[in-house]
């Protein structure tokens, strides 16, 4: 078994540097891992023994980087572009020899989201990745590769990459799930939030919004990946084995988690967003009637205090009686409107 070259043995072998990250090849003969680090150009002459799949890494190379893995690979230059292009949808295309997958993996810190754009090649002996940047962990994905039993069905009679793409679309379909769980602990939050007085509001709209925006770009990109793994495993396309079905149907499975915790998170926000107008609205009824309960008790003295203050005669006026009339009809009716109000739960 190889090892991963160290820095000094890349600059030793300059052709195994393509873009700005070098490369990072592996091979495999008899589901053994026989070598790892080789050089690029070395890609041809593995894929020519018998027996052997061989990975190729590449992240953020440009056109001329592929344009030596397509010459070896023989692949379509429509792929390639697309391999090279950024933002490119989430997808599965069918070539010839080969097919073309576009994916995403979702990671969210501290409430912001970032995507992280994975494109590759299957071919019946090859498993090319393209990164659009460093954020996806390749070295998770080589441990998955390392700890994985299905990698074992890698044999003479056998021979196939697809293990490899099963470990890389494990890979990501986890993270999508991680990202889910990742927005569904920051619905939690906002749910706490809406039902506490003391929460700021402009605090609780702002994550709002960034939990919309950022489930919708989960949906975005995860949706689609249902119909990659229906076309993988359809018949027609003799590209997935019977041996391998049942672990994409677990990944199958877990894209169709994904699709419906994803619509749960939509409705609940949708849900969230309506009980918080429902409570401000009924927080403004609480105020308005506490207002006007207090303005109607106030109007009780407003009026007999008006009416005894007119500039005419009536009676009780300017008589002790007269004051001691008005004062208690003040009393009684302000305590009488308070207790009514009161028992009405107006105050």
């Amino acid at each position: 078994m190889g090892k991963i070259p160290s820095e000094t043995d890349r600059e030793a072998h300059p052709d195994n540097r393509i873009g700005a990250v070098p490369p990072r090849t592996r091979v495999w003969r008899h589901g053994e891992v026989e070598a790892e680090g080789f050089p690029v150009a070395d890609l041809s002459d593995y894929l020519d023994q018998d027996g052997t799949v061989v990975w190729l890494d590449l992240c953020a190379p440009d056109h001329h980087d592929l344009h030596v893995i397509s010459d070896e690979l023989k692949l379509d230059p429509v792929a390639v572009e697309d391999a090279v292009s950024a933002h490119e949808r989430a997808k599965l295309d069918r070539y010839r020899d080969y097919v073309f997958l576009n994916l995403y993996v979702p990671e969210i810190s501290d409430g912001e989201l970032v995507m992280h754009e994975v494109s590759a090649f299957v071919t019946r002996q090859a498993l090319v990745t393209v990164r659009q940047d460093q954020g996806f962990d390749v070295d998770e994905l080589i441990r998955r590769w390392d700890d994985s039993p299905e990698l074992t069905w890698l044999e003479d009679s056998k021979v196939s990459a697809v293990p490899l793409l099963y470990g890389l679309l494990d890979l990501v379909v986890d993270r999508q799930l991680a990202a889910v769980q990742n927005l569904d602990d920051e619905a939690d939050a906002i749910e706490d939030m809406v039902f506490d007085d003391g929460s700021p509001i402009k605090e609780m709209q702002r994550r709002s919004f960034r939990l919309r925006k950022n489930l919708v770009a989960v949906r975005r990109v995860a949706l689609p990946m249902r119909e990659v793994l229906n076309t993988l495993m359809r018949r027609d396309l003799p590209l997935v084995a019977e041996p391998m079905v049942p672990y994409f149907q677990d990944v199958y499975d877990h894209t169709l988690r994904v699709a419906e915790w994803t619509d749960g998170l939509r409705d609940l926000i949708a849900n969230l967003l309506d009980t918080r107008i429902a409570l401000q609205s009924n927080r403004l009824n609480e105020v308005m009637k506490k207002v006007t309960s207090w303005a109607a008790i106030i109007a009780v003295p407003t009026a007999v205090t008006g009416f005894y203050g007119q500039n005419v005669p009536y009676p009780g006026s300017d008589q002790t009686w007269g004051f001691v009339v008005s004062t208690t009809i003040v009393v009684v009716c302000s305590v009488g409107l308070y207790l009514v109000f009161k028992a009405r739960d107006w105050l």
